[in-house]
């Protein structure tokens, strides 16, 4: 029988940042993940951390070691030959591939103190902590880190019954030479293609629609100035491809469970905060442990997700309705001000009460004028 103050269900990215938090409070750690061992977990992410994820990071003692990111700027929006773009007020955001990201995690969590079992998922909930593999684990605290499907999620009772819209995510890397230090986001009728520099040589291409039959070489044709960009490159990865869902829950803690990252509710992979999240949630979870009150947590968690479901909201009207996004970017490219400002209220820089004083009649003029 393994004995630990926390276990943990999940292995990635979420379920390393809530170790990490755990282990920096003082507490035995142990996590479970149902891969075999490895050094890093590959998985269809955009690769983009926001400057707020990095911050999370550092708040747990993580920095990404300079020769395995590359310095994201901005962001930049494109369609229809329009192009707006707007610089990130403080710190770079990063451009990581998810297997370097996974990499960092596990090495610091290993240094910590974090016992990680491989090849042993958390089965089931039992009377004095949980099942993994075939091995009864002894804990006082159960994290649920276990992503989307999350099996801690329904053996909690935590399931919610509200619609889960989903869209679904394509991701390839090709080995050329970023030619902005910027996230571009082109946009498409019913796709976007988000590009991202992950290292000196090499970009993400990752690829969103709600169309579960779009193919990859088909959604790249509809983006002929990124085609262009791509000729001659070669493909450094083989496609891969995931669900992306927006997912509410009424409750994410149980008196001695916490559900944490995907497990505990998502945003569209069109925000880009989805790890951001994750590594705030992981603080704010630290910080609960230590005071032995998970509904500390759930009402961070709850504060948390105000700002992406704004954005998401925001993102996803644009995404339905290409009028009303092809205008939008020719107004923030006759605003790149008023842009950056939304930008940092996108990355928890500034907030929605600021930019609401300062911006909407400029915004709302361009708006009806362009």
């Amino acid at each position: 029988m393994v004995k630990t103050d926390v276990a943990i269900a999940g292995g990635g990215p979420a379920g390393l940042a809530a170790a990490i938090a755990a282990r920096r409070k003082g507490l035995r750690v142990a996590v479970f993940e149902g891969v075999a061992s490895t050094v890093a977990i590959d998985k269809c992410c955009g690769e983009g951390l926001m400057p707020d994820a990095l911050e999370a990071l550092g708040e747990l003692g993580v920095e990404i070691p300079a020769s395995a990111r590359m310095p994201i700027a901005g962001v930049r929006f494109l369609e229809c030959g329009h192009a707006a773009e707007a610089h990130f007020a403080g710190q770079p955001g990063a451009g990581v591939r998810r297997t370097a990201l996974h990499a960092v995690l596990i090495e610091h969590a290993r240094q910590a103190g974090v016992s990680i079992f491989w090849s042993q998922p958390v089965r089931g909930l039992t009377a004095g902590g949980v099942m993994a593999g075939d091995e009864e684990v002894e804990c006082r605290w159960i994290v649920g880190a276990d992503g989307s499907q999350s099996a801690m999620r329904r053996a909690a009772g935590l399931e919610s019954p509200s619609v889960c819209p989903r869209r679904f995510g394509l991701r390839r890397h090709f080995r050329i030479e970023p030619w902005t230090d910027l996230v571009e986001a082109h946009w498409a009728h019913g796709v976007q293609a988000f590009v991202t520099p992950v290292a000196e040589n090499e970009i993400d291409v990752a690829m969103l629609s709600s169309d579960p039959q779009l193919r990859y070489r088909q959604a790249l044709e509809l983006f002929p100035a990124l085609v262009a960009r791509l000729t001659g490159a070669e493909a450094t990865s083989n496609v891969r491809g995931a669900v992306t869902a927006s997912r509410r829950l009424d409750r994410v803690a149980t008196h001695n469970l916490a559900l944490l990252g995907d497990a505990s509710g998502s945003v569209d992979s069109v925000t880009g905060l989805g790890l951001a999240m994750a590594f705030q949630q992981a603080v704010a979870l630290g910080e609960a442990l230590e005071r032995e009150d998970l509904s500390l947590y759930a009402a961070q968690h709850h504060r948390l997700a105000r700002r992406p479901r704004v954005m998401e909201s925001v993102m996803l009207a644009m995404d339905r309705r290409d009028t009303l996004r092809r205008r939008a970017i020719r107004t923030l490219a006759a605003e790149p001000a008023h842009f950056s400002s939304l930008l940092s209220v996108h990355t928890g820089a500034s907030s929605v009460f600021s930019f609401a004083v300062r911006a909407p009649l400029a915004l709302g003029w361009r708006f009806l004028t362009v």
